[in-house]
């Protein structure tokens, strides 16, 4: 497949919208926060961390759950490395990754090493490019965190069927985890049918519920 870059809008001027799909790519209320409610909250991280921690992601976006999720290994002072690896079919550019990113301070100093390609001390850092629905199946890792990111899935039902919640159960490390701000109930009888316990959870801002669930 041919790289596609993200189309954008921009709400307030710093706020991503896709085009494609008519979603923001971060809550309007706090993006920082929310990631760290849904995404590592919802794994139970940092607490799980140790060297080698493999964390996975569907949808890549701004890079803010990544650049979060840095901040937290680095403040957990675990020795050795995160790996985290990502699946992004429309990765965006540079530059509006760097405008999204400037509305958060906290991490500005990790978001400049992140595109300026400096080397990262302690993470290694993979985003595979490409429909997740094809590289995911073919991927050689398993996760022990996963953060299920796409679009809204009644925009972007593709990053959510059940064949693909099945990939996200086979690139599981037992005892693994997956988390996503969505409480569609198609999604979660898709990671249920998979092999997944799922719980549903209070969601950040204005979501009322988001999922969590550990591999069976």
């Amino acid at each position: 497949m041919q790289d596609q870059r993200a189309e954008l809008d921009w709400r307030d001027g710093r706020v991503p919208v896709s085009r494609r799909f008519d979603d923001p790519y971060f809550s309007l209320d706090n993006g920082l926060a929310e990631t760290r409610h849904v995404f590592l909250d919802g794994n139970g991280l940092p607490d799980r961390f140790v060297g080698g921690f493999h964390v996975a992601e569907l949808g890549f976006g701004t890079g803010l759950n990544f650049l979060t999720t840095w901040a937290a290994w680095r403040a957990a002072g675990v020795d050795g490395t995160l790996r985290f690896t990502s699946f992004e079919a429309f990765p965006m550019a540079p530059n509006d990754m760097r405008t999204a990113l400037a509305a958060f301070p906290e991490v500005a100093e990790l978001a400049e090493a992140m595109l300026s390609g400096v080397p990262m001390e302690g993470i290694e850092l993979r985003v595979i490019k490409g429909d997740a629905r094809a590289t995911l199946p073919a991927w050689d890792g398993k996760a022990d965190a996963w953060f299920l990111d796409g679009f809204s899935p009644a925009k972007n039902p593709e990053l959510w069927g059940e064949a693909l919640m099945q990939a996200v159960a086979d690139h599981t490390a037992p005892g693994g985890t997956a988390a996503t701000y969505t409480a569609a109930g198609f999604v979660r009888r898709g990671l249920e049918a998979a092999g997944f316990d799922v719980t549903r959870a209070p969601g950040f801002g204005r979501k009322r519920h988001m999922t969590i669930a550990t591999l069976r």
